[in-house]
């Protein structure tokens, strides 16, 4: 490592850790105050400070964004002796960018202190709530769109006024500003649910009818809950690129983000106050983020889940080496252009061959190392609508979607093809390993997964039980990578 052999040249110790080394360069921090904080952000992860956070910092800089991380501290840990401030490196095939991002002012951590943060988001000067808490962060059944009433937090949250899931913390700060005389914040989704403006309409109205009948009317009359679509691909930051940053900039940051060249945000403009001029920066304000959402959740998305699990159990460690491989690119090309693009009304203007074209592009590039296993969490969250939205609307033959199913079954076993164990990372692992090893047979194992009506709806899983079983045998006896080679033809 370059970096480090400079470091020691430097007179630092000979047993000094990397890591250690690293830190004793100076440390990015803050030159300027922050901005006054117009949005709360929960949810402060890669992918906002990747994506959003860009967006937001050059449409208005005076914009400032606060943080929250629901639980872990380690967000706030790295950012707060920085000043929130953070380094993005776009790794894009003509090079290498950095670039300093300080739009976001603190982190809070809401686990350690809920009274700080239901005092931010009910702040008069905070106009917008954003959110990109995942899939599984909103307590719904993703089948179906409906509030979990069972789901543990949102149960704490109708009984007790300090809250746990990021829908109750936007139900209790809505409670307090219509207690105060404010007025009501837009809140604004950025994960990757289709409708997502109106899940979270959903969900937090439920929560709110379940507190207070007359709050839900509150939130509805006042509130805004517009829907989005946000498309760039954000690996999770590693040590390498920790270092790498560092010897690019000169500084440590504890905190960069690594991103592509691409990105796109299109937002249905529906707010209930003021918000920066997103429009001057690029972002599409559309009437309707429908055919975009569909769009991207099902070519982007899907594909992604699909080379997620069907990659990783062939052996492959992230997206550009799958797509390397010439039988997986073949089998995505195929997917897209059989089997995704046929059911899709596409945006107007929009090519979706071209689209396809760009987004495997996108995947090829190997700077990008977004890695199969992080596409695969939370998949019991996410196949409704990656995969099974299409499934449903399917006029014809669907082998590659099937197998996609098939291969997510055989992932959520614990168990990959050479028999070593797999990390499930889901809100739902324990039941999906119990299920997959109460099962006799692998019928039995298909029919207990598609029993579960939170992820497949009846109908469809009926329909489902034969071919999935046939793929799924078919992975038992050949493998992952032979099977998608048979789909090719």
């Amino acid at each position: 490592m370059a970096l480090f052999s400079m470091l020691m040249e430097a007179g630092l110790p000979a047993d000094i850790s990397p890591h250690a080394a690293l830190e004793t360069l100076p440390r990015l921090a803050r030159d300027t105050p922050p901005p006054p904080v117009r949005q709360v952000h929960l949810g402060l992860g890669a992918f906002f400070r990747a994506h959003g956070a860009l967006w937001t910092q050059e449409a208005d800089p005076d914009w400032g964004i606060l943080g929250v991380s629901l639980m872990s501290p380690t967000m706030r840990d790295a950012l707060r002796p920085q000043g929130g401030c953070y380094t993005a490196l776009e790794l894009g095939a003509s090079g290498e960018t950095l670039r300093d991002v300080s739009i976001i002012t603190d982190v809070l951590v809401a686990r350690e202190d809920p009274q700080a943060v239901l005092a931010a988001m009910s702040d008069p000067g905070v106009e917008i709530v954003s959110l990109t808490v995942t899939e599984k962060g909103y307590c719904h059944a993703p089948s179906t769109g409906a509030l979990n009433m069972d789901h543990p937090d949102i149960a704490h949250d109708i009984a007790n006024p300090l809250p746990r899931s990021a829908v109750g913390y936007l139900v209790r700060a809505y409670q307090r500003r219509r207690d105060a005389g404010l007025p009501a914040f837009t809140a604004m989704t950025c994960d990757n649910l289709p409708e997502n403006g109106r899940v979270l309409e959903g969900v937090t109205l439920a929560l709110a009818r379940a507190i207070d009948p007359a709050l839900a009317d509150w939130i509805a009359q006042n509130a805004a809950f517009p829907s989005t679509m946000v498309d760039r691909i954000v690996p999770a930051t590693k040590e390498e690129d920790i270092t790498r940053v560092a010897q690019m900039s000169g500084r440590y940051d504890a905190a960069p983000v690594i991103h592509e060249p691409f990105r796109q945000w299109v937002i249905e403009d529906r707010f209930a106050g003021p918000r920066p001029d997103y429009a001057a920066v690029g972002v599409q304000m559309v009437r309707d983020v429908t055919a975009y959402e569909h769009m991207k959740l099902r070519m982007l998305n899907g594909t992604h889940s699909a080379l997620a699990y069907l990659g990783y159990l062939a052996g492959h460690e992230t997206i550009s080496d799958t797509v390397a491989d010439p039988a997986f690119a073949r089998f995505v090309k195929d997917l897209w252009a059989q089997e995704i693009i046929p059911v899709l009304h596409p945006p107007e203007g929009t090519s979706l061959p071209d689209y396809a074209a760009a987004l495997f592009d996108r995947y090829a590039n190997p700077a990008i190392r977004h890695r199969t296993w992080q596409i695969a969490m939370d998949g019991s969250q996410k196949l409704p609508q990656r995969i099974l939205g299409t499934l449903a609307e399917a006029k014809a033959p669907t082998p590659r979607l099937i197998l996609t199913v098939a291969a997510w079954m055989r992932y959520v076993g614990g168990i990959d093809e050479t028999g070593a164990p797999i990390e499930v990372k889901d809100p739902m692992a324990d039941r999906l390993r119990a299920l997959s090893d109460a099962a006799a047979t692998p019928r039995d194992k298909v029919a207990a997964l598609l029993a579960l009506r939170e992820i497949f709806p009846q109908g469809l899983a009926e329909a489902l039980l034969p071919p999935v079983t046939r793929a799924y045998e078919e992975m038992l006896a050949c493998g992952a990578r032979a099977a998608v080679v048979r789909i090719n033809g």
